[in-house]
């Protein structure tokens, strides 16, 4: 069934993904700074966002558009690591944007995941968000634009198949533990995600169209499947994906 704030976008490659992604980004947040004083965004990791953020420091038609003083940097989900870890999602992006572009450095919001205690580091994170949202008790924060990845597991964020953090509705952030790495991860929940004005889901490859499939057009099994918990309430839904994780999608009237 096809849900209303949902469309799916599908480009030629990987690479192409990055791109649009990027040129997106840089749209959204001119668009928006138009009425508010900053752009508030969510990142993720993996390959594809990598691309993206090089893209966004190092293209100087990109770069130069890019409100850098005016947006603020969040993650949805960090790894258990200190923040100069190989793992961490922090170093990647910090090593492919935030070294090179003009990012102010109150502007980036990172993860404490090197508290060796990755509850009190969600904690932490949970209040990073209700300051600089003003939240008050029962309040969402609200992002201007959240960047999710799909696992070849159907996982999204650090929201894996079967943990507990899929079935949290009340906390902002959690620590979640995750069996197949024996070890914790430190993520935004179902209803932060869920509450952006924008989430923009960025897939690629072959090992992704099988999950892809299942996701977007299979029946609902959101303990299986965790990215089909991401429906915006009141925002849109965008699938940026290239052809090869698109290739068994069955209805492709909303390709673009």
């Amino acid at each position: 069934m096809q849900r209303k704030n949902r469309k799916i976008q599908i480009v030629d490659n990987g690479d192409a993904v990055s791109l649009s992604a990027a040129e997106m980004m840089v749209s959204l947040a001119l668009e928006t700074l138009k009425t508010k004083d900053s752009f508030a965004v969510a990142l993720s990791g993996g390959s594809t966002p990598k691309h993206m953020f090089s893209l966004l420091a190092s293209d100087e038609t990109l770069r130069n558009r890019m409100p850098w003083d005016r947006i603020h940097f969040f993650w949805g989900d960090e790894r258990h690591v200190p923040p100069d870890h190989e793992e961490s999602n922090y170093r990647m992006t910090r090593e492919a944007m935030l070294d090179i572009a003009p990012v102010p450095p109150e502007n980036i919001h990172r993860i404490r995941a090197e508290n060796h205690d990755a509850g009190r580091a969600a904690q932490e994170y949970e209040q990073e968000l209700r300051d600089f949202f003003k939240l008050e008790r029962g309040q969402l924060p609200c992002f201007d634009c959240v960047f999710l990845g799909m696992g070849p597991d159907g996982h999204t964020a650090s929201l894996f198949p079967g943990t507990k953090a899929l079935q949290e509705r009340e906390r902002l952030v959690v620590s979640n533990w995750v069996d197949k790495f024996q070890s914790f991860r430190i993520t935004m929940t179902v209803p932060v995600l869920n509450n952006a004005d924008r989430v923009i889901f960025l897939v690629s490859g072959e090992n992704k169209a099988e999950p892809l499939r299942t996701v977007l057009e299979g029946e609902k099994q959101t303990d299986l499947f965790p990215s089909q918990l991401i429906e915006p309430t009141h925002g849109s839904l965008l699938w940026l994906v290239d052809h090869a994780a698109a290739k068994l999608l069955t209805r492709k009237e909303e390709e673009k």
